[in-house]
C-alpha cells in the first residue's frame, strides 16, 4: 500500500474509533482488552497519536517516551482524542517525502513507517472500541489487512522483543484465503524469521480471509482455520502479544 492510502485509513479508523467510544460510553468494558475501559483505550491511543506526530513534526532521530494522557474524562477526553487524531493525520499529510526521523520497524522511509504503523495501531483499537459498543463491527479491508499482517509478522515478530519462540525449530504458515498472500514463519529459541510465500512443509497452517486473519493474529478474534499442530496456534495466542 502507498503512504497516502495508509493515511486515509488512519483518518477513517480514528473517526470510527471516536464514534464507537462515544456510543459505548467511557465506562464500558473493552472485551478485547481485559481490564480496560473505553476511557483507557482513548487515553492510550490518543497518547500514541501525539507521540507519533512528535517524531514526524519534530524530526527527532532518537527514541522518546510516550507522555501519559492527561487526567480527562467524558466529553473533554473525547475532544482530546479527536484533537490528537487530527494532529497525527495532518502531520503525516504535510510531511515531506524525505522526512528523517526515528522509526523502529523496517520500511521504505520514516514517513512510510509512521503512516503504516499509525494506521494499524488505530485500526486494531477501533475494533476494540466497536467491541465495547457491541453490534456490527466495521470490516477490515482485504488489502490493508494483508499489509498489516506483513507488518506484524515481518516487523514486530522480527524483533528481539518477540516472545514467539519454540524450544525446537518449528514452521508456521500463515495464509490468506482471499488476498493471495502467504508467509512462512520459522520459529526457534531465537528471533522468529518470516519470509513471504513459501512452499516447504509447515508444522501448522493458520488460514482465513485477510480481514479475519488480521484480527486473529492481533489476538482480537479466534483462529478459524488451523491445520497441523494446533498447539503451535495455541502458543501464538499465549505468547505473541505485542
Amino acid at each position: 500500500m502507498k503512504t497516502a492510502e495508509h493515511i486515509e485509513v488512519l483518518d477513517r479508523e480514528g473517526t470510527l474509533l471516536a464514534s464507537a467510544a462515544q456510543d459505548a460510553g467511557l465506562d464500558a468494558a473493552v472485551p478485547t482488552c481485559p481490564d480496560w475501559r473505553v476511557r483507557d483505550l482513548l487515553r492510550h491511543t490518543g497518547a500514541v497519536h501525539r507521540w507519533a506526530a512528535g517524531f514526524v513534526t519534530g524530526g527527532h532521530t532518537a527514541p522518546r517516551p510516550i507522555r501519559e494522557a492527561p487526567d480527562l474524562d467524558g466529553t473533554a477526553l473525547l475532544d482530546w482524542f479527536r484533537e490528537g487524531h487530527a494532529g497525527v493525520v495532518a502531520a503525516l499529510r504535510e510531511a515531506p517525502d524525505d522526512l528523517e526521523c526515528w522509526s523502529f520497524l523496517p520500511a521504505p522511509s520514516p514517513l512510510a513507517f509512521w503512516a503504516r504503523r499509525q494506521a494499524n495501531e488505530t485500526a486494531v483499537h477501533r475494533y476494540d472500541a466497536e467491541s465495547a459498543r457491541g453490534g456490527a463491527r466495521t470490516p477490515v479491508g482485504t488489502e490493508f489487512a494483508a499489509d498489516g499482517i506483513d507488518e506484524l509478522l515481518r516487523g514486530f515478530h522480527g524483533r528481539a522483543k518477540s516472545r514467539m519462540r519454540t524450544d525446537t525449530p518449528r514452521v508456521l504458515r500463515v495464509r490468506t484465503t482471499d488476498a493471495g498472500a502467504v508467509w512462512t514463519v520459522r520459529l526457534s529459541a531465537d528471533i522468529p524469521v518470516t519470509e513471504s510465500g513459501g512452499t516447504a512443509p509447515a508444522d501448522c497452517e493458520i488460514a482465513g480471509p485477510a480481514g479475519q486473519l488480521y484480527l486473529a493474529l492481533w489476538n482480537r478474534e479466534p483462529f478459524t482455520q488451523v491445520t497441523g499442530d494446533a498447539e503451535l496456534a495455541k502458543r501464538w495466542r499465549e505468547r505473541a502479544g505485542v
